[in-house]
């Protein structure tokens, strides 16, 4: 009996007898809805006229269930007082399993709910009051106590331990009525077969926008941080002997900090859920900008463009851009210094994408090595399998490197 009380000393014991109990008051404005019918059956037997008022109570009670707002309020409530980790409710849909049983199983804990609150306040209620008013009466000797019809004398020293054990069941009522709403909560208020799939589903969505997010911010970021290293190293080198090369160099790691800060921006704002800004669009038209940037920081590029490729639209050009920005980026820590060629190829079945580099230490002004994440190729790789496109890097010969990339995407698209 002592272990069944240690429960009533918690926080959440006390908050799930609340909770239970609150069923109560809230029922008690439906109770006249359901006497009315029952008591105009004046022919029937009390017995009858009593069941009747119980199930329409009932059918009452669980009607209100229904309601989407009544279940959020109710998965709320649960998880604070009861402390049942419940996750909110799916909204702004209807899951196929809502049209069936899952419907129904709001309304059931409804009146669950408050099925257990009566019982739970009647039963600890009178064991209350006789716990506490029945040793009064045994002051004079003897005491009488009835319930429904029954009636039991207890005399001596007995009263005063049928008076605690009166107070022990109530104690012992109360655990109990928390613990049967603890155990159904997350069988009836928990996310049905049909909302564990719909939340599964967005988390999906989540999770592929964020990795889609991470791929913008590394192509982004990183090669801003390369071309803008390797452009301050130009300018330290030739600040006394060059001063406009000095100044062009400045200017492009402005131009291309800006452009970073931007996509940064955009990215934070999504990661933060918050009203970020129009995404950014760097697209196959900016690649020129983009080669100038490379030149600035001391590259020697040479593009080869053939087909239209100004005519590539949407998703396509998109990761186009993209995909030669990694490539470029690469070319710049780990080439060798040698001409960088950019090979464009705008086909009527899709687009050809090629980065030729050499290999080996690197030369020029500039750090000699760069840290790197690692992530950079499986992260093109990623970006071209998602588009139905081929994907090949590796050493061209002994001294160069071929990144080489072919999306079969129509130019339409």
């Amino acid at each position: 009996m002592i272990r069944g009380i240690r429960p009533l000393l918690r926080g959440s014991t006390y908050s799930g007898v609340l909770f239970a109990y609150c069923g109560v008051p809230a029922s008690l404005p439906l109770l006249p809805l359901a006497l009315v019918p029952a008591l105009s059956w004046r022919s029937a037997p009390e017995s009858v006229q009593i069941v009747l008022v119980l199930l329409l109570w009932a059918v009452l009670v669980g009607a209100v269930g229904l309601a989407r707002p009544v279940r959020r309020a109710l998965v709320v409530s649960a998880r604070r007082l009861l402390r049942v980790p419940l996750p909110n409710p799916v909204a702004g849909r209807r899951t196929s399993g809502s049209l069936g049983l899952d419907r129904w199983r709001t309304p059931l804990w409804l009146v669950l709910h408050v099925a257990v609150g009566w019982t739970g306040a009647l039963a600890s209620g009178v064991l209350f009051i006789m716990g506490l008013s029945l040793p009064g009466n045994w002051l004079g000797g003897e005491a009488r106590a009835s319930l429904f019809g029954t009636s039991v004398r207890v005399s001596g020293g007995w009263g005063w331990v049928v008076a605690a054990a009166c107070v022990l069941l109530a104690v012992a009522v109360c655990v109990l009525v928390t613990k049967a709403l603890r155990w159904s909560a997350p069988r009836l208020l928990g996310p049905s077969a049909a909302e564990r799939l719909a939340l599964a589903a967005e988390r999906e969505l989540l999770l592929a926008e964020r990795n889609r997010i991470a791929h913008e911010l590394h192509d982004s970021i990183g090669h801003t941080l390369t071309a803008a290293t390797i452009q301050a190293a130009v300018a330290g080198e030739v600040l006394s002997a060059d001063p406009a090369a000095a100044r062009a160099a400045m200017r492009s790691i402005e131009e291309s900090t800006r452009a970073a800060l931007e996509d940064l921006d955009y990215v934070l704002g999504v990661l933060r859920e918050e009203q970020s800004g129009t995404a950014p669009t760097r697209t196959l038209a900016d690649l020129p900008e983009l080669l100038d940037r490379l030149r600035h920081a001391g590259a020697v590029v040479e593009p080869e463009l053939s087909g239209e490729p100004a005519q590539v639209r949407g998703t396509l050009s998109r990761a186009a851009y993209r995909i030669l920005q990694e490539g470029l980026t690469n070319a710049l820590r780990h080439g060798a210094g040698g001409p960088i060629v950019v090979r464009v190829a705008a086909g009527p079945d899709g687009l050809d994408l090629t980065v030729v580099n050499r290999t080996g230490a690197r030369t020029g002004p500039g750090p000699g090595a760069f840290p790197t994440s690692g992530h950079g190729l499986p992260g093109l790789a990623e970006r071209v399998r998602l588009l139905n496109g081929e994907f090949q890097a590796g050493p061209d010969g002994t001294q160069h490197w071929r990144l080489a990339v072919r999306l079969p995407v129509p130019l339409s698209a």
